[in-house]
């Protein structure tokens, strides 16, 4: 079951606040992640402790991307941060399966790639179709309330609508 993912920052960060990252572990085993993305949640837990705790946990390992060329032209063209240009570039060089990626503008680049990808929302209804989860509204609600989460009304109906709720 083990399959070859690599992470961005939001989607860690954002169910390390919910309280439900084991999630990932459960679902995928292990999580890659680029140093970008290393320093972004080390940033992140000096707001709440919470994403700290994503640093220490073995089943999440940092790999750094070889293609430093990738990288730069995703950060100066593309106007992507260093945690998106180089998680892009770290899901190429390893043929990931999954990137988990939330915003927009590293999204549409990944799939420009070629990448298969998926967000924090798309890991929550494959949580809940794999019975990992019995409700999603109540982490929406606490993604939306406790992390600053942004998730436009006509997303958040369609997810539920999509889990059954």
């Amino acid at each position: 079951m083990a399959m070859i993912v690599v992470s961005d920052t939001s989607p860690l960060s954002g169910l390390a606040i919910a309280g439900y990252l084991g999630l990932l572990e459960q679902l995928y085993g292990q999580v890659l992640i680029p140093s970008g993305v290393w320093y972004e949640l080390q940033r992140g837990g000096e707001d709440d402790p919470r994403i700290t705790d994503v640093l220490g946990l073995d089943w999440i390992e940092v790999r750094q991307p070889t293609n430093q060329q990738l990288v730069n032209v995703l950060q100066t063209e593309r106007h992507l941060d260093r945690g998106e240009s180089e998680a892009i570039a770290l899901a190429l060089e390893v043929n990931a399966e999954e990137l988990l990626i939330d915003e927009r503008l590293g999204r549409r680049q990944a799939i420009d790639l070629g990448l298969s990808i998926t967000g924090l929302l798309g890991i929550l209804l494959v949580a809940k179709h794999r019975g990992l989860i019995t409700q999603i509204r109540p982490i929406m609600d606490s993604l939306i309330w406790d992390a600053n989460f942004r998730i436009g009304p006509n997303l958040y109906r369609e997810v539920l609508a999509a889990a059954g709720e």
